[in-house]
């Protein structure tokens, strides 16, 4: 049993109370009184659900059902953007700093400081995928004139022709992941995401 619901099979458990564990009645209205559809969700994270609503009935468990389902959608996207760019010869975190640099200022080019906050990774770690990128000649590294303690990373025109070439084929690829949601479910769903994520201190920068 993974409790932090990352790899268990589907299956289809009824609550104590009579709900489902999707939270659907068994004549399929919804627990918050309004209707919906009848048929259960019946995914993975609904069986681990109704496994601890009948070995810990006093436990609500609903916040596990809510991290669990977006823990493992964002395995199942990684896994697919990983997949493409391995067929291009290139890891995601080598496209998130091109792409990062590509869409910066007009010369294509930050500071060390700068690129870590934007990359969401530490500066040791950083430098370590800098000196790949340089080496592949995709980035270019040098001393700012102003600040000999300030390292700035400049993209190539070779690195700007890999993220243009890729780009159009990793939005295709997430939309092809993503068909299963209409138009208004993203709106929504992007909605709640960016709520979720400002809850927890993820605000961007300003």
């Amino acid at each position: 049993m993974n409790d932090t619901l990352t790899n268990e099979t589907p299956g289809n458990d009824t609550l104590a109370n009579g709900t489902l564990a999707n939270g659907t009645l068994a004549n399929g209205t919804l627990a918050n009184g309004t209707v919906g559809d009848p048929a259960p969700r019946n995914d993975a994270v609904d069986q681990i659900l109704g496994q601890w609503a009948r070995v810990r009935p006093d436990v609500d468990c609903s916040a596990m059902g809510v991290a669990g389902r977006i823990s493992r959608a964002s395995r199942l996207l990684e896994k697919g953007i990983k997949e493409y760019f391995a067929g291009h010869d290139l890891e995601p975190w080598e496209f998130d700093v091109l792409a990062t640099l590509r869409r910066a200022n007009p010369d294509h080019r930050l500071c060390m400081s700068d690129l870590a906050t934007a990359a969401m990774v530490s500066s040791a770690a950083l430098t370590n995928r800098v000196d790949r990128l340089v080496a592949r000649g995709l980035v270019h590294r040098e001393v700012a004139p102003s600040n000999r303690r300030m390292v700035l990373i400049t993209l190539t025109d070779e690195g700007r022709t890999v993220v243009d070439a890729l780009l159009e084929g990793h939005v295709a690829n997430e939309e092809r992941m993503l068909s299963g949601l209409t138009g208004e479910d993203r709106e929504r769903l992007s909605g709640l995401l960016c709520k979720l994520l400002a809850s927890l201190g993820d605000v961007g920068s300003r």
